[in-house]
């Protein structure tokens, strides 16, 4: 089975969403709304997975909750997928920097592979990717720009930036 996929508008601009046999597997950021506001639909367990995370964004974005509870499928290596767990026990409202995310891995020499498994991550917002600043509190880059890095840490109530 393909994938499939749900346009959607938030906040801080249009996503897709992207999902394989039940579970979530992409967040993009779309740079402009999108000429097909719709979706593609391969598999009903896609079809619920996409409105569930629709209807959890929403909520998010409400500030109505703090915490995904989506099935999840990153395609990533092993490290990766180990970084984007750690990624989810950052709690809502908080920052880490990039040497704390490497010291939870357990090696603080790994920052830059830290940092290159962040920027990796393929499930931003849903994976608190936005969530790890650079030391000092500066902010380091996002897949969705530092606009909507700024915006998320913003509606979270984040003052370590």
């Amino acid at each position: 089975m393909g994938s499939s996929w749900r346009n959607l508008s938030t906040p801080i601009g249009w996503i897709q969403l992207e999902a394989s046999e039940g579970f979530l597997t992409k967040l993009d950021f779309l740079g402009e709304e999108p000429k097909d506001k719709g979706h593609s639909i391969d598999d009903p367990k896609d079809e619920e997975i996409l409105e569930k995370t629709a209807n959890q964004l929403d909520q998010y974005f409400q500030k109505k909750i703090q915490r995904f509870d989506l099935p999840l499928n990153p395609q990533g290596t092993i490290f990766q997928q180990r970084i984007w767990k750690i990624l989810q026990q950052i709690p809502y409202g908080h920052t880490w920097t990039y040497k704390e995310l490497a010291v939870a891995y357990g090696d603080v020499l790994a920052i830059r592979a830290v940092g290159k498994a962040n920027g990796a991550n393929p499930i931003p917002i849903i994976i608190p990717c936005h969530r790890v600043i650079g030391a000092n509190g500066h902010l380091i880059g996002y897949s969705g720009g530092l606009e909507r890095k700024i915006a998320l840490l913003t509606l979270e109530g984040s003052t370590l930036f």
